[in-house]
């Protein structure tokens, strides 16, 4: 049996959905979209994380707007899909929202898209977003795209997309940012991008907050920053991102099934990459954590109801 690009199983000449949620990586890279052979393997987008569930293959949710939202966007418009989209948005970090002008079902009529972010202090979600999309930094805002986008404030909240029951939560970082759990059809995926200890100096590195091991607690995908090693943590805590390590013991202490790390240093290649996953992997059979992956633009994980991807 073979899973197809689109994340379908591939037998006998049928293609047939598998039960329960798929979660498939567009954008894996932090900081800045990257470009090169040695970015062959894991890919060069930024943030962009989808999970479908069988029973609304057409509309998946997505986390963050990253680069990885264009090639997105061009797969769905190939399966007749991108009327409605739905977005969990981490912040407003460039890195986590230079896909949206490029995602093409919104250049469709008719298509719409819900995007559900981290709640601003000094105005509304869409506005503070316009004020990044807008002239002279970029030639068009959110309106004058053709399709229609309509912003959600959030924070501490439980709140419905579709059929899913969706977890936000603030988390550590240099400006208002959410971590999110989705559970959809028995299964359970925790996103927590853009987080790191060093954003508040008087946290112990190895504390994990409430709202962490909430999110997270037992999901079958734990998708965690982590974008340093030990060392470049040293001078960069205050970046606020976290080390393999963390992600790690993030994992174990919430009791995760699966670890993802993501959020990629644009200075570490796919060398780099392996090294460290390897690192994470003997670190967390160690200590008792989960299986350890490292994510990769194109890398496809079936979830199902109460058993392991």
């Amino acid at each position: 049996m073979t899973i197809d690009p689109l994340g379908l199983t591939v037998g006998g000449g049928i293609l047939t959905r598998v039960g329960g949620t798929t979660v498939r990586f567009y954008g894996v890279r932090g900081s800045t979209p990257c470009h090169g052979g040695q970015y062959a393997r894991y890919g060069g987008n930024t943030s962009c994380v989808t999970v479908d569930a069988t029973d609304d293959p057409d509309a998946p949710i997505i986390f963050d707007l990253g680069t990885g939202l264009r090639p997105l966007g061009e797969q769905l418009l190939e399966r007749d899909a991108g009327t409605h989209s739905s977005v969990l948005l981490t912040h407003l970090h460039w890195d986590h929202i230079q896909g949206l002008p490029f995602y093409r079902p919104l250049h469709e009529p008719g298509s719409t898209i819900d995007i559900y972010g981290p709640r601003q202090d000094e105005a509304p979600l869409c506005e503070v977003f316009s004020r990044v999309m807008c002239p002279p930094y970029f030639p068009i805002r959110p309106d004058d795209l053709i399709g229609t986008v309509r912003f959600h404030d959030a924070g501490d909240d439980h709140f419905p997309v579709g059929t899913a029951k969706v977890r936000s939560r603030w988390v550590r970082h240099t400006d208002p940012t959410l971590g999110f759990r989705v559970d959809w059809h028995g299964t359970s995926v925790a996103y927590i991008s853009d987080h790191g200890p060093g954003c508040v100096p008087d946290d112990a590195d190895d504390f994990v907050p409430l709202d962490v091991l909430e999110l997270a607690d037992g999901v079958d995908l734990l998708i965690h920053d982590a974008q340093h090693t030990c060392d470049e943590y040293e001078t960069k805590r205050h970046y606020g991102h976290s080390t393999a390590d963390y992600a790690v013991h993030v994992a174990r202490q919430a009791g995760a099934k699966k670890l993802a790390l993501f959020h990629h240093c644009p200075t570490h290649a796919d060398d780099d990459l392996d090294h460290l996953l390897a690192y994470a992997r003997d670190l967390s059979a160690a200590v008792g954590g989960p299986e350890v992956l490292t994510a990769s633009e194109g890398l496809t994980i079936e979830l199902v109801p109460g058993g392991s991807p």
